[in-house]
């Protein structure tokens, strides 16, 4: 045992709700936990990050990890904190969602069997899918009454008078079915603890009450408090939508921006939440920050913490050049030397225009190539323009006598026209 759990995400302001005795079975030695993920999309987005930095504690303080991929509830979607029932998805699209999610997962957590709290991965489909529905109303729904899963929030919310669409049969179930995640788990992994957000705490009591009435057996419950933000806008979206984890759908610079560009309150609790820097290190930081707020240290330290655990060393480094790079005067710095991958990133939903190697080719002065950015409405736009001396290509300030072939492309085909 490297810390204690418990004590270490108290401090870093992860719990929201405990079961009794938790903290106690916790310390007696290593033990199982689990957290659910459903494979609504592809990829998991920051919102999931908080449950994947707990299991990464989790594995730290010498406990035993279990991922839980919802393959089976992911086919009925959660009723938690939704206010209409979602669509549902084909089996083909779930599969990938599946196979995406446990890639994903495997980058964070340690997988190795050799090492005695190796985390495991599973599926509950695995299991779900073997039972009829006469076998599941006998063995398993006999044990809870209809009045115990009513009285959960989740459940009350959309049956309340403010409800339009009610709650359909399938939304119903979730809660039995993932309580029956938690009784599998406990027999087969020998899994006490269920882990997860505010909002699933009556799913996850479910569960313990599920043990405790079928098999006379004690589990255990954590839950850490949905992350907002100071502003009130939601937590993980940004212009495009969500910040997802995967760099094909949120590019690392996109990611980087996202982090740097928190307020100071919320970077305060976002460091604690999202990084394995210790208190003394998260108090040095804020500490030189508050001297100098301009320099933005606790963003940068948050960015460059979370862009590395994401996506790797080399991501960062790029990102950074290409940071560098794109605000610095110096006439040392050329748009070049940014990678190409960085540089579309970078430049991604700027207004741009394409033209054929032939149109290049053709322009004959400054003014006749410059018609052809989005910058511009018209010919006298541009010379008045250059008039100004406001034209810069590629970082270089430009006039109407500049040589158009001693302009070079980047990365032999775009310009930068500011």
């Amino acid at each position: 045992m490297t810390k204690n759990f418990v004590d270490e995400l108290k401090w870093r302001g992860m719990i929201h709700d405990m079961m009794p005795e938790t903290d106690k079975v916790l310390s007696e030695g290593t033990t199982a936990g689990y957290i659910g993920f459903d494979p609504t999309a592809d990829s998991l987005h920051i919102g999931s990050l908080v449950q994947i930095m707990i299991l990464m504690h989790f594995q730290r303080a010498g406990h035993k990890p279990i991922a839980l991929v919802g393959g089976a509830t992911g086919m009925i979607g959660d009723p938690s904190g939704k206010s209409a029932e979602r669509n549902l998805l084909d089996g083909e699209t779930l599969d990938k969602n599946v196979t995406a999610l446990k890639n994903q997962l495997g980058k964070f957590l340690d997988f190795d069997s050799n090492n005695e709290n190796a985390a495991v991965l599973v599926n509950n489909y695995d299991w779900m899918s073997r039972f009829s529905l006469i076998d599941f109303a006998r063995d398993i729904g006999k044990h809870l009454t209809v009045n115990y899963m009513m009285a959960k929030d989740s459940v009350k919310k959309r049956l309340g008078a403010d409800s339009k669409e009610g709650m359909s049969f399938t939304e119903f179930t979730y809660q039995l079915i993932q309580g029956y995640d938690f009784l599998h788990l406990y027999q087969h992994h020998n899994c006490v603890l269920q882990m997860g957000g505010s909002d699933q705490w009556g799913n996850i009591t479910t569960g313990t009450e599920l043990i405790r009435r079928k098999l006379s057996g004690k589990a255990y419950a954590i839950t850490c408090p949905l992350i907002t933000k100071a502003d009130g806008t939601k937590f993980g979206k940004s212009e495009g939508g969500n910040v997802w984890l995967d760099k094909q759908k949120t590019s690392p610079y996109s990611f980087y921006q996202y982090w740097l560009n928190t307020s100071d309150e919320d970077a305060v609790r976002y460091i604690k939440i999202f990084t394995f820097l210790d208190q003394q290190q998260i108090q040095e930081v804020i500490k030189t920050h508050n001297e100098a707020p301009h320099q933005r240290l606790l963003q940068r330290t948050l960015a460059d913490e979370v862009t590395r655990m994401v996506h790797s060393e080399e991501d960062l480094e790029k990102v950074l050049n290409a940071s560098n790079i794109l605000f610095s005067k110096s006439k040392d710095s050329s748009f070049s030397d940014i990678d190409e991958e960085t540089f579309t990133q970078v430049f991604e939903g700027v207004p741009n225009n394409s033209i054929s190697n032939e149109e290049y080719n053709k322009c004959s002065s400054i003014e006749e190539l410059l018609m052809f950015s989005p910058l511009f409405s018209s010919k006298s736009d541009v010379f008045r323009s250059l008039k100004e001396n406001s034209v810069s290509i590629n970082k270089e300030k430009i006039d109407s006598n500049k040589d158009l072939s001693s302009i070079e492309l980047i990365h032999s085909k775009y310009l930068v026209i500011q």
